[in-house]
């Protein structure tokens, strides 16, 4: 099976020799350490900007300049870890008040691709402006949950004579913030298969119009080679992964919190309504008990990072929640995860974790072709 490859992943002008992207997973958990590692295998490592300058000194009189430094400095450094390997990318989420910041930030910076999801991003070519849009070697790619988000995105940016040359398509099994109700995460009709069939559908009149591929990535859920192989198959040209990365030395985030991964059971996996106002999944403990329970934990807002929070009704800071957690702070804090987690029983190197999903990908492809052959006897 060691001549079995996994495909690249070209989104545009750019090629990523395995196709996996390690989704970017805040606040703090991937930075340089993991995306770096990521990318020098081959893949996409990721750098999550949600909360990245939260241990700026001057974050509460330099908010957006604290942010901008921090962001610059984990892409330089990523890049360095990952030895002229693979690619960087940024992930932003819409929500975030200073997104517009962060983004030009991470054009100047020389991220090789910004992820953008939390919300639909349809004025970034107003923010960016289409003539550095097409010349700057940065491919910006959406993530959303429906084809139908897809072809509202495609419509608005061809209006600027532009349009995404991936997406990204997160199911409802991913971790975090979710881009579903609470009623649709366990209804069949919204499983990342048909997600991910529906986006396809959306793009391919774009692709005509334009005349060029939009690369469509499935994420969400996504745990092993076999199941990469299964949305290949599909018409996926790459899939998003980032509960399989957490369970690495790598990864940023203190030992404390990887280890809950180790521990949790199914039945710890729960959805929480997040101050955010979005359903989150995550990994149950004290902290949440106690939210659940109707406590709260006050805080003072000395900045307003996420435009959908309201702060003054919010039972916690979601934000500082998120980074005593990063720390090891677990009493403080909670841990978001994907609904596979429970699955995770080691920490092994990113190196390591990427030979084994190549390898069952190519145990998937040898069963797939025995099976055809069978059908033909």
């Amino acid at each position: 099976m060691d001549h079995i490859k996994m495909p690249e992943l070209h989104i545009g002008n750019l090629t990523a020799k395995i196709p996996i992207i390690q989704g970017g997973m805040g606040v703090g958990v991937s930075l340089s350490g993991l995306a770096g590692a990521v990318a020098r295998q081959g893949g996409i490592g990721v750098i999550a900007t949600a909360g990245i300058g939260m241990q700026e000194p001057d974050l509460q009189r330099h908010f957006t300049e604290a942010n901008n430094r921090a962001l610059t400095r984990e892409i330089q450094q990523a890049k360095v870890n990952a030895n002229g390997n693979g690619l960087i990318g940024v992930n932003i989420m819409v929500a975030l008040t200073d997104h517009e910041s962060l983004l030009l930030t991470a054009l100047d910076a020389g991220a090789d691709v910004v992820f953008m999801g939390a919300g639909l991003p349809l004025k970034i070519p107003q923010v960016v402006t289409p003539e550095r849009m097409q010349s700057s070697p940065t491919r910006i790619v959406p993530i959303v949950s429906s084809g139908r988000a897809a072809d509202v995105i495609c419509k608005t940016w061809g209006k600027h004579d532009c349009i995404p040359d991936a997406f990204v398509v997160e199911g409802p099994l991913a971790g975090g913030h979710l881009g579903f109700k609470k009623e649709q995460l366990d209804d069949p009709a919204y499983r990342l298969e048909i997600l991910v069939k529906d986006t396809l559908d959306a793009v391919r009149p774009f692709e005509q119009q334009y005349g060029k591929p939009i690369a469509v990535i499935a994420g969400g859920g996504i745990y092993t080679g076999a199941d990469i192989y299964r949305f290949l198959e599909m018409g996926a040209a790459g899939v998003q992964m980032a509960t399989r990365f957490v369970a690495t030395h790598e990864c940023d985030a203190d030992i404390r919190f990887k280890e809950q991964y180790l521990k949790a059971r199914p039945e710890d996996i729960m959805i929480i309504d997040s101050p955010v106002g979005l359903p989150g999944r995550a990994i149950r403990n004290q902290f949440l008990n106690d939210v659940s329970a109707g406590q709260k934990k006050p805080f003072k807002c000395p900045y307003k990072c996420l435009r959908t929070c309201e702060f003054r009704e919010a039972p916690y800071c979601i934000a500082k929640a998120l980074i005593n957690a990063k720390l090891g702070t677990l009493d403080d804090g909670f841990v978001f995860t994907g609904a596979n987690s429970w699955r995770v029983n080691e920490i092994v190197s990113v190196q390591e974790l990427m030979e084994s999903l190549e390898q069952e990908y190519a145990a998937a492809v040898v069963v797939q072709k025995n099976v055809k052959m069978c059908a033909v006897v």
